[in-house]
């Protein structure tokens, strides 16, 4: 029995699976990273041991800082009256409907800025509010 000698080809490669399966891996890791959100504020938060709450898509940030200025969405104001932080307010929240406020308040800062700062929401109509704090790790005492 005799057997032909065929011609040889040459092995053809094919990446477009491959390149699909890199698409499909990149966009995964896209939606699934989560991103840090960096203040340009030194802020030292209060610490306290519950758990962390949702955020809407764009909510409403207002900062206090140690000396009792404002700042609403990193753009600090002119002045601490609380008519100026009330018409602040009011600019940031123009065209959505009931955005979350978070209050960015320094664990240094006066009680008193963080109340006209709920009071100017409140006046608002915005009385979806979130303090974020810093979660205090317990020692076990061994």
């Amino acid at each position: 029995m005799r057997f032909r000698n065929r011609p040889r080809e040459e092995p053809e490669v094919i990446i477009t699976p491959l390149i699909d399966i890199v698409f499909l891996l990149l966009i995964f890791f896209m939606v699934s990273t989560t991103f840090q959100r960096d203040s340009a504020l030194s802020i030292a938060l209060p610490e306290a041991s519950t758990e962390t709450t949702s955020v809407t898509e764009r909510p409403i940030e207002v900062s206090v800082d140690v000396q009792g200025r404002y700042y609403v969405n990193g753009v600090q104001l002119v002045n601490t009256s609380p008519d100026t932080l009330r018409l602040a307010l009011k600019h940031a929240a123009e065209g959505r409907d009931a955005p979350q406020v978070i209050i960015n308040a320094d664990a240094k800062a006066t009680v008193q800025a963080m109340i006209t700062v709920m009071d100017a929401a409140r006046q608002l109509g915005l009385v979806n509010l979130i303090f974020p704090t810093q979660l205090v790790e317990e020692s076990t005492g061994e």
